[in-house]
């Protein structure tokens, strides 16, 4: 008798399992797009990470910061003569900020003009937890990396708290998010033009600058009271394209200027003739 029952109970047990793993099966499946709806509703920082072109919007200058040295700044204090280039970063940054300022310092480094002569730079924390003893390790650095003496009186390094850094953030379009899983600050790669007032002026984005492009955007911004005359004349053959963030070659511009020369060159010609025709009439 128990020898009949033995296939009886092997066949309960086999039912037993395939009844389980069906559910076990089920539970899987319909686990599946739950798992996609939490991933689509769970927050994605990057969303919120860029840099919004907010073109001659004007900067707070009672915005209150501090320099590297730890003194109380109003930003106002940075405006009134010269352009300024804005750099948003933080000083703690384990990649992208280093390979900003490095990226600029080489395009400034390129540039016959020279901070703290002919612009400001302002390199400004995104992160209050940051001191001035920090900024001050970063501007040691830099400078030594520029190479010339004059940017000790223009390029400064401030920290600030949140309230300042978010409205000073917010104004120029850069958009930044803290994710406290790695303790990092997520943000987008780019450097701003100010014009002497505090306006912006141009963005340029990346990591790599073209030493034209900012020497142009810089001459722009300061409405020409900077720069030699060929740069003057450059920027009536280059066109800014916001788009890009760069100066791209006009050519209207050029055919208008080659058409303006022509007629002249024409004019003198005829002039002469003229004048030739005359004394051989006399």
């Amino acid at each position: 008798m128990s020898h009949r029952e033995e296939p009886h109970e092997h066949r309960t047990r086999a039912l037993i399992r395939r009844r389980w793993g069906a559910t076990l099966l089920i539970g899987l499946v319909g686990l599946a797009p739950l798992s996609a709806m939490a991933q689509q509703l769970a927050p994605d920082p990057l969303r919120d990470v860029g840099i919004d072109q907010k073109l001659n919007a004007q900067v707070p200058g009672e915005l209150l910061f501090r320099d590297e040295g730890g003194r109380e700044v109003r930003l106002a204090e940075y405006f009134g003569e010269k352009p300024i280039i804005l750099a948003l970063v933080y000083y703690e940054c384990p990649m992208l900020c280093t390979l900003v300022l490095n990226g600029l310092v080489r395009a400034l480094r390129a540039m016959p003009l020279t901070a703290g002569r002919d612009f400001t730079v302002l390199t400004v924390s995104i992160n209050p937890a940051e001191t001035p003893a920090l900024a001050a390790e970063k501007k040691a650095a830099y400078i030594e990396h520029y190479g010339r003496a004059e940017a000790r009186q223009g390029w400064h390094f401030l920290t600030g708290e949140p309230p300042a850094i978010h409205r000073l953030a917010e104004t120029v379009g850069f958009r930044y998010v803290y994710d406290p899983r790695t303790k990092q600050y997520a943000h987008a790669a780019g450097i701003m033009v100010l014009t002497p007032s505090g306006r912006v002026s141009r963005y340029f984005y990346g990591l790599e600058y073209s030493a034209r492009d900012l020497r142009l955007g810089l001459v722009d911004a300061s409405e020409g009271k900077i720069g030699s005359p060929v740069e003057k004349v450059l920027l009536l053959c280059y066109r800014y394209d916001p788009a890009t963030g760069k100066y791209s070659l006009a050519i209207l511009r050029i055919v208008q200027l080659a058409g303006a020369g022509t007629l002249l060159g024409l004019g003198l010609f005829l002039v002469i003739m003229f004048r030739r025709d005359r004394r051989r009439e006399n």
